[in-house]
């Protein structure tokens, strides 16, 4: 291999000759290396904003410079002179170069490494291992994503896609995005999670390609519902499990409330106090109860049908309504807007005579059994018998002497013992 051709790899520039490599003392003291390079001719002349080739105007007096990929320790720079053509268009511009992006005067593959950085640390990071200034990093981010939105179209052919929205910095700052399932890329974001941003989207996607898609994922939020069914109404509208499951939570505990409340107006304060206490035992996952918890369960499923219906509502909901195997045509398209947490659930099945249940799948959980090592408990209060136990008082006889510190033992109140120098009377030497 040529060694221009060794250190366009080494400088990850391409359509480039590189004339010589050198060092140079820097600013600081230090040495920096200086790669004097030029277009080749395929490139050269040409309009930095059509293409096109056109006719030389001017070359620049003195050589410019732009910053490269540090090579180890030592800063890297590309060293060239620019040319301005008369574009018949546009007028005289300057001449693009195939190692940096109009208007930058660092090279291309340093910026996308520094985009790269972004993603992965914190700005103030990436603004020192690169040796750059933090504002500058900003400035790094906008022109790569504008070379990458110009480099093809972001919107083409979604099918299925994700939108929801994100923190952004401090304060309730949320900007909406929207994702391609098929690909795992953000395609679009917008500045606030209003109605107004999402018909943004949906503007710049066109009624066209809005058609075209299959299946929208989002949140509980009513407004991406409204948008949604507005301008994609054949479009499969999927819940995620998150909130799904937490709407499923909720409605359980409004029915646990609900009958507690109603057996203390009854007249029934010890049964209350018992369905009060079943709280943990109900939201955990069945893998997960202790033997105690199991027997609540099975007490439950034994004295109160409608408790345990919500249970088993609870379970199969997060455990079969939204997994893989069940169809995208089997989930509710749209809720209705200011629909309570259990009223959403009720669009998984078909209204039940409980205002709160609707009916469950056949592969729920079974029902778990008590443990027959337990008898079933209720739960007694204690009475308070500390008076039965005094606390004890110092002993009289006992007196505690301070110590003296020793200067030459930091941190030790009590010195220790020293060693014998007498052998000691045992009793073996008093019976001679």
């Amino acid at each position: 291999m040529r060694t221009t051709r060794v250190w366009r790899r080494v400088l990850g520039v391409e359509d480039t000759v590189v004339e010589s490599v050198g060092l140079e003392s820097g600013g600081r003291g230090g040495e920096v290396l200086v790669a004097q390079v030029r277009p080749k001719a395929g490139v050269a002349w040409r309009c930095s904003r059509c293409r096109r080739r056109c006719a030389g105007y001017d070359s620049s007096a003195k050589p410019r410079r732009w910053r490269g990929l540090d090579l180890g320790a030592t800063r890297m720079f590309l060293q060239a002179t620019t040319q301005r053509v008369s574009c018949p268009e546009h007028g005289v511009v300057l001449a693009p170069v195939p190692w940096a992006r109009p208007g930058s005067r660092l090279a291309t593959a340093f910026e996308d490494t520094c985009a790269w950085l972004v993603c992965h640390a914190a700005l103030s990071v990436v603004a020192v291992l690169p040796r750059v200034a933090w504002r500058g990093v900003s400035d790094i981010v906008a022109r790569v994503v504008a070379a990458r939105a110009e480099a093809g179209d972001r919107l083409a052919g979604l099918r299925r896609i994700g939108i929801d929205e994100i923190s952004h910095r401090k304060g309730q700052r949320y900007p909406s995005v929207v994702t391609d399932h098929d690909t795992g890329r953000l395609v679009w974001a917008g500045e606030d999670r209003t109605t107004a941003t999402l018909r943004r989207f949906f503007d710049d996607l066109g009624p066209d390609r809005a058609a075209a898609l299959t299946h929208v994922s989002a949140d509980g939020a009513e407004l991406i519902h409204t948008v949604v069914t507005e301008r994609a109404p054949h479009a499969v509208l999927c819940l995620d499990a998150f909130h799904v499951v937490a709407w499923a939570t909720k409605a359980l505990d409004e029915v646990r409330r609900g009958l507690a409340a109603q057996l203390r107006r009854t007249g029934h304060p010890d049964q209350a106090t018992t369905i009060k206490a079943t709280r943990w035992a109900l939201l955990k996952n069945p893998p997960e109860l202790t033997g105690d918890q199991r027997t609540t369960i099975a007490a439950i499923a034994k004295d109160n049908g409608a408790l345990y219906r919500a249970y088993l509502l609870k379970d199969s909901d997060a455990a079969g309504a939204f997994r893989l195997r069940t169809t995208p045509h089997d989930l509710p398209s749209r809720a209705t807007p200011g629909q309570s947490p259990a009223g959403r659930l009720g669009l998984l099945g078909q209204q039940m005579p409980h205002p709160r249940l609707h009916p469950t799948r056949q592969d729920h959980h079974p029902l778990p059994h008590a443990d027959p090592q337990r008898r079933r408990t209720r739960p007694v209060q204690r009475p308070i018998r500390s008076h039965q136990h005094p606390p004890a008082t110092p002993d009289p006889t006992r007196l505690r002497l301070p110590q003296p510190r020793l200067t030459h033992r930091h941190g030790r109140p009590h010195p220790r013992r020293p060693l014998p120098t007498t052998p000691r009377t045992t009793l073996n030497n008093y019976q001679k």
